[in-house]
This record gives C-alpha cells, structure tokens and sequence, in this order.
C-alpha cells in the first residue's frame, strides 16, 4: 500500500514531524510519500489562508497522486478535502475528520489543544463541518507567539501538557485531540501523564487511510462526490488540468 502524504503548508520543517510519525504508525509494508507546498503560509490559521491550502493541496495532489492508493491532507483543518474528493481517484482523508472520527470511538466528549488563538475559528466550523459539534466540551489554544511551526513541540510542550490536562479538569473531556501538524508525534511523548485518551490527527488519518485503501470501494460516478464534469477551462496550472481531466 502506497499513502500520499500533503502537507498544504510551506514549512518542510513540519512535514518531517508529519512523515516521521506517519511512519511510526504506518502498517508494515505501508511506504509513504510526503510532499509540501510550493507557495502559501508556514501554517494555517484563518479561512483564506485555509483557502489557500486548499488550493496548494489540490496542486499537490494533482501531481503526485497517480501510483498511490489514498492521499492524506496532512493539515488540521482538512483544506480542500471535500473537493478533493470529487477529483482524486483515490481515498481522501484529512486529519481533522480522522482525528475526530478516532476521538469519537474513544469518549463521549472531546476537547481540542491548538497552537494559536485566531486558529480556534476556523477549527470551530471544521468541528461543524464534521456533524460533531455537540460532543465539543473545549477548544483551547496556546497564546504565545511561535518561534517556528517546526519548533512548537520543543518550544512549548510543558504548555501544552497543561492545556491538556484543563481539558480534562475544566472541561471535563473524556478524549483530548492534539491538533495540527506541528504537533505531530506530541501524543506519544506525553501520554503517560495526562490521564485521559490523546488523539494525534497524523496517526489517525494514516490508519483510517489504510482501511479505506483495503476496502477497494469504487470511485462514485454519481452523487455529489462524482468527479467534475469535462467543461473548457483555462489559464489552470498542469496539476489541476490533470484532476479536472477525470471528469
């Protein structure tokens, strides 16, 4: 099985976390292939930039996407992934929904740990987006400028255990979602001290990725996921014209 790993951010630094944990998790015989975004933001915070993302995720996926038997949007927020879905031949997940879907199985009620305030928006209408709003209990954010998407971990990670545990002591949350890229990998170093589930989106995407992969279900021709039909176009770059071609 071959997985396609889309970091729709600019920063390399982060899709070394991104890959390095995708590897932890990834079944034997799973190879990956992480790719990152040519042109953007080093890490989402807000709609247009998610826009952005989701433009540079479609750029990447039309490219690299042939040869591989589902891609992973590998930004919380999922960017794009809805419209993907229409013009990929393949499985798409995103972290988000993968990792909500993961918390879901886990407790009745989650809280999210995310990196910024003007992030928390957007993740709202994610969480919306997903149909699981009601089994919110907290989102709650690091309000400290970062030095680098790639040093988060580092720079901030006896924060980030603290704002785990308020989610479990103020919220009261039965499972605690760590989101972003940047935090890719964080779960597994600070599980044992907070006392509830953790859930890193990298992780669950990867798994959920491979079951979708295994299942061999057939590309809809019909329904609201059926590929873009063929019209004329212009002025689109090659990725783009490649994934509009399957309509």
């Amino acid at each position: 099985m071959k997985l396609l790993l889309i970091n729709p951010n600019i920063s390399e630094s982060v899709t070394a976390l991104i890959e390095a944990e995708a590897r932890r998790t990834a079944s034997p015989g799973t190879t990956l292939t992480a790719v990152t975004a040519t042109f953007g933001v080093a890490y989402i915070e807000t709609r247009f930039e998610a826009l952005v993302g989701g433009y540079a995720a479609a750029c990447l996926a039309g490219e690299h996407a042939a040869g591989h038997d589902a891609v992973i949007v590998a930004a919380f927020g999922d960017p794009g992934l809805p419209a993907l879905r229409e013009a990929v031949p393949v499985p798409v997940v995103g972290m988000t929904e993968s990792a909500l879907a993961t918390a879901c199985l886990l407790g009745a009620r989650f809280s999210i740990v995310a990196i910024s305030r003007r992030i928390v928006g957007w993740y709202r209408d994610t969480v919306q987006a997903c149909g699981v709003a009601d089994r919110l209990a907290g989102l709650r954010f690091l309000d400290a400028p970062l030095r680098d998407p790639g040093t988060v971990q580092a720079d901030h990670e006896a924060a980030l255990e603290a704002l785990c545990r308020r989610c479990v002591d103020e919220d009261g949350a039965d499972v605690v979602i760590l989101a972003g890229a940047p935090l890719a990998g964080l779960a597994r170093g600070i599980r044992d001290r907070v006392p509830v589930p953790l859930v890193d989106g990298v992780s669950s995407a990867v798994r959920q990725a491979e079951t979708l992969a295994a299942l061999r279900t057939t590309r809809p021709t019909a329904g609201s996921f059926a590929p873009p039909p063929a019209k004329p176009n212009a002025g689109l770059p090659e990725p783009i014209r490649r994934l509009l071609g399957g309509g």
